[in-house]
């Protein structure tokens, strides 16, 4: 190749595995100097050597040879320390790529029922609140609804969802704008990072993406507080409307504090957090909510809330972003009408390789999952 595409991934994808040169050439069986020409550009590698630092990396031969896409209206505030910040700004632009480009070939593109939700928001305070409450009427959501598929209603607003596992608290998750083939939100579901969070982090994502536009700029990774305020708000408000949310909190009033907070984490299926920022602002007790609420929580159990912990947590089962299983044993039990589903890029691969415009082995590669899984799901869809 006359371009350094091959080193450039290489680098990219070997720094986010925190793989030294020396591991990775001895994992792929190749010398060190080797490794360094190609990695260097220095030198193109043979076909048999790139297969092999392919499987090394546990990553595909066109992940290493095609040049990734890069996005520019991403908002994206990681932590500075987060080491695999530039592969995970080409994974969600290789994701949104395939997305785009299914959307294309099917014809088959959602409308963004949430644009222009801002411009009709009165200056002032509360704008969080009252765009929840917008967002939730765009979206044909009553007053007391509760949400039981962030994922499905959101795409059902026209924005995709994506997700992938990284073993990070430095990134919850990113939105991409509609001109980068948005709106988009792209959320972090390792296991360490509780269901509820992923939940919240959805919706967090949504606020940004109807409130704050001028935000998405890849190069900028400073907060600004007061639009983080707004968006905390926002997904409080859209995850437990007023209506709903006030009934509930009411009934529970004669419960010790961290009782009643508990209780609406629970029916809600939120976050003991989300329901603290949905409190934070009628707070009048002594010091600030979150204090109060971690100091009845040592009185209570014995010991402070940590900042994995999430207590009474949901299973993983009620997030699935994962591509549905093929086989399932028994009865269905572990489906719930709460189930976190990117049902949408699923059907577009289904549908692009019944009409035989993408292979399975690409449809494999676009859902992330072995071909094999593939092959097997297919034979299971029916209707």
């Amino acid at each position: 190749m006359a371009d350094n595409t091959i080193a450039l991934n290489l680098r990219r994808i070997r720094k986010a595995d925190n793989i030294s040169q020396a591991d990775l050439a001895g994992k792929a069986g190749i010398s060190r100097a080797a490794y360094q020409n190609i990695e260097n550009g220095r030198s193109e590698p043979r076909i048999g050597n790139l297969q092999a630092i392919a499987r090394a990396l546990d990553v595909s031969i066109q992940q290493l040879v095609e040049p990734a896409r890069e996005l520019r209206a991403v908002r994206f505030r990681s932590n500075k320390s987060l080491r695999s910040r530039e592969q995970v700004l080409a994974d969600v632009g290789q994701w949104l790529g395939n997305f785009c480009d299914l959307e294309t070939v099917l014809g088959d593109r959602m409308e963004y029922r949430l644009e222009g939700i801002a411009k009709k928001l009165a200056p002032g305070d509360n704008r969080g609140r009252a765009a929840a409450s917008l967002a939730r009427t765009a979206l044909g959501l009553d007053l007391e609804e509760p949400i039981r598929d962030i994922c499905g209603l959101l795409e059902s607003g026209g924005v995709k969802v994506g997700v992938k596992k990284i073993a990070s608290h430095a990134f919850f998750g990113l939105s991409v704008a509609a001109a980068e083939g948005g709106p988009a939100v792209f959320v972090n579901t390792w296991e360490r990072i509780s269901v509820e969070r992923w939940i919240f982090t959805a919706a967090h994502e949504l606020g940004h993406l109807i409130l704050h536009l001028a935000d998405y700029d890849v190069g900028s990774t400073e907060e600004k507080k007061e639009h983080e305020a707004e968006a905390n708000e926002f997904a409080a408000f859209f995850l437990m409307p007023e209506t709903s949310f006030r009934k509930e909190w009411e009934e529970t009033y004669g419960l010790a504090f961290i009782d009643r907070v508990m209780k609406v984490k629970r029916i809600f299926r939120v976050s003991y957090r989300t329901v603290l920022h949905r409190l934070a602002g009628e707070y009048s007790g002594s010091g600030n909510i979150w204090s109060r609420f971690q100091a009845d929580y040592v009185r209570q159990c014995g010991r402070s809330l940590l900042r994995d912990d999430e207590p009474d947590a949901l299973e993983k089962d009620a997030f699935r972003a994962s591509f549905p299983e093929p086989e399932r044993s028994g009865e269905p039990d572990t489906l719930s009408p709460a189930d976190f589903l990117q049902d949408r890029l699923c059907r577009l691969v289904r549908r692009a390789v019944e009409q035989e415009k993408i292979s399975l082995a690409r449809g494999a590669e676009i859902l992330g999952i072995p071909l094999q899984a593939i092959r097997d799901l297919s034979c299971s869809w029916v209707g």
